[in-house]
């Protein structure tokens, strides 16, 4: 992000956008969002940290998954599931374009590093086996469209957890965190310097997707703009998340 998109950003904040209503987050995902940074060795490509789909969209997407899930009134269970899958869903990309498989590739990761990844959040370990099966199936879907998604998603991998091949598990037995990892996914499409691009509610299934659009919104600006003004990447997204009272 340079300085003049940000500002064209800024200065097209669409009109008539109305307040997000203040979060209202548990404890235990104010934790969960405060660890959300993916560290360094956890990217495929390295250079990638500081992109588009690097570490402060990883976590400005693991905090909007935590606030729809709370708002939407999922247990602490599978908001904390989607929290960790949104932080490491584009982990396993190879650039900013479309990279096509990246989700699966992601889900994958996840599945053979799930202790680290539980640990990293604070969670449990051993991580439990149906917990991974979750969010690993929400980050493997979230680059697929809705339009995609058959009642079973064909595929060729083997969940180690499950003699059910890995890639059959169907979308609609994960239906609530695959779907807030999509929303919040999308709403971070802000950060993208045309409007054209920007968060489309026909692109998801989320009934709070526009109930924090200007939540995403402002968590996008003030984030980079601190980046911008010197912080790391993960210290400007803890900023802003302070000031919305989300971590």
């Amino acid at each position: 992000m340079d300085r003049p998109t940000l500002d064209w950003i800024a200065a097209h904040r669409p009109p008539g956008l109305p307040p997000s209503p203040r979060p209202e987050l548990r404890p235990a995902t104010r934790a969960l969002i405060r660890r959300s940074a993916p560290p360094a060795h956890w990217a495929a490509e390295p250079r990638l940290a500081d992109s588009l789909h690097g570490v402060r969209h990883a976590m400005r997407t693991a905090a909007l998954a935590g606030v729809l899930a709370e708002a939407n009134g999922l247990n602490a269970a599978d908001t904390a599931l989607a929290v960790v899958a949104a932080a490491v869903h584009d982990c396993r990309r190879w650039h900013d374009r479309d990279d096509p498989g990246h989700g699966e590739r992601a889900a994958h990761w996840l599945t053979a590093r799930a202790d680290e990844v539980w640990a990293h959040f604070g969670l449990p370990v051993p991580a439990p086996p149906p917990a991974v099966l979750r969010a690993a199936t929400a980050v493997r879907l979230h680059d697929v469209p809705y339009p995609d998604l058959a009642p079973r998603s064909e595929g060729d991998g083997q969940h180690p957890y499950n003699t059910v091949p890995y890639n059959t598990v169907p979308y609609e037995n994960h239906r609530a965190v695959c779907d807030l990892v999509k929303a919040a996914d999308a709403l971070d499409r802000y950060r993208l310097p045309k409007a054209s691009w920007w968060p489309d509610r026909r692109r998801v299934r989320q009934p709070g997707f526009d109930t924090f659009r200007a939540l995403a919104f402002d968590l996008v600006v003030g984030s980079e703009r601190a980046r911008l003004a010197g912080a790391d990447s993960a210290a400007a997204v803890l900023s802003v998340l302070a000031e919305k009272d989300i971590a």
